[in-house]
């Protein structure tokens, strides 16, 4: 690595044309900046400059130092200048979290990026272990997972519930048992498995066979796509509440409502101790809101 100190005194040298008014300007002895360029050639073993009387000539050596030597003033002042104005518009954001939680939240992504062009939001859907692996990596600066983190390395906040919803047709009669409910048919999807024995198992203990043994109509792996059976009428779904209100087909669902409601944690987390920036901060504060009014 180039010395940074005998990088800007080469710099400056060449600037001025003067080992005398370098070292003014540097508020250093004229050896102290000969010695600062003793060094560099030294390091890459070439001459840097060549002596004409009292002003110096560069070598091709020299040249190619002094514009590595003005790219990194640039790209410092470039720092500086991003470290002093933190932009809540601008940059890039990565949010990891669930197919539901994705389709709610990525209507509200979009309304932002239209009033910031600037701003750009990466939203990922994935299992709940990868949202964690992810955010713990540094892949995704949030994530949104249904309990408190445990790894040292991350830390969270509650922000919300999202209820798992028992979703039939609007126009379809409520079944009064199990039995009915079962005869219609589980459209099944790839966490309806494990949300039907959370629901099921709560509601009708005596009566749910597991979701193994659910009489299955269908099954379907895309998020978007699950409630459209159910509105054709072909069965019955397990679906979190973020999944119904992002479905543009909602109002003609309807919730069962059942005596034991399964209501999942929500909580955003991040790496811990990171100090986030001013566009982070922004999105954090809008994903907040919209998972408190679920």
């Amino acid at each position: 690595m180039l010395n940074a100190a005998w990088l800007e005194t080469f710099a400056t040298l060449c600037d001025v044309g003067h080992f005398t008014r370098a070292a003014a300007a540097l508020n250093m002895t004229q050896p102290g900046v000969s010695q600062h360029v003793k060094k560099l050639e030294a390091q890459l073993g070439q001459p840097l400059l060549t002596r004409d009387g009292k002003s110096f000539l560069l070598t091709p050596a020299g040249e190619s130092l002094l514009a590595i030597a003005r790219r990194r003033r640039a790209e410092e002042s470039a720092l500086r200048g991003e470290l002093q104005h933190d932009d809540p518009s601008c940059g890039e954001v990565s949010v990891a979290c669930s197919g539901s939680l994705a389709l709610l939240l990525y209507p509200r992504f979009m309304e932002l990026m239209a009033t910031a062009p600037d701003l750009s939001i990466l939203l990922e859907a994935m299992p709940q272990p990868r949202v964690l692996e992810g955010v713990l990596a540094g892949r995704f600066d949030l994530g949104i997972v249904d309990h408190s983190p445990t790894h040292a390395r991350l830390e969270g906040e509650s922000v919300g519930e999202d209820e798992l919803c028992l979703l039939l047709p609007a126009d379809r009669a409520v079944p009064a048992s199990f039995a009915q409910l079962d005869a219609l048919g589980f459209i099944a999807h790839p966490d309806g498995f494990a949300y039907a024995d959370e629901l099921l198992g709560a509601n009708f203990p005596d009566a749910h066979p597991g979701a193994d043994r659910l009489r299955q109509r269908s099954f379907i792996n895309q998020i978007g796509q699950i409630p459209e059976p159910v509105l054709r009428g072909l069965g019955y779904t397990i679906l979190p509440r973020s999944g119904l209100d992002a479905h543009p087909g909602r109002d003609r669902l309807q919730v069962m409502a059942l005596p034991v409601p399964i209501r999942h944690a929500l909580w955003l987390i991040q790496r811990r101790n990171r100090s986030l920036p001013a566009r982070t901060r922004r999105l954090r504060a809008e994903i907040a809101e919209v998972l408190a009014a679920l």
